[in-house]
């Protein structure tokens, strides 16, 4: 089976991203999402926001550039279940002000995923 790198959605009325399903069991029941570089949110699963980004962020109390990725990361931040029925996740209103945009590209990109807004 191929693996899905790509998908396009269009969020409903109430902002819900509704996650493919050859994707869901791959993201399991919990996804972390939290602002990226530019404007665009990062997916994560739970499980590799656990196990690479929080050791990733940790770091020398007075490291400037660890505490500026905690920023970044955590500013933002939101964790939601996959609704059990559809497989979405609600996108809260501060991550619609930076998407600026209902219609939204996935791109996996490595371990997470990209949302961003259609162009």
């Amino acid at each position: 089976m191929n693996q899905l790198d790509y998908f396009e959605r269009k969020l409903d009325s109430k902002n819900r991203l509704t996650i493919p399903t050859q994707l869901r069991d791959k993201l399991g029941g919990t996804v972390v999402i939290t602002p990226g570089f530019g404007k665009y949110l990062h997916m994560y699963s739970s499980e590799v926001w656990n196990t690479e980004m929080e050791p990733a962020l940790t770091g020398d109390i007075l490291d400037e550039t660890k505490a500026d990725l905690n920023v970044r990361f955590r500013m933002g931040k939101s964790v939601h279940n996959l609704d059990s029925k559809q497989g979405r996740v609600t996108l809260e209103a501060h991550q619609m002000a930076l998407l600026g945009s209902r219609d939204i590209i996935a791109v996996r990109a490595g371990k997470y995923w990209r949302l961003q807004a259609k162009s």
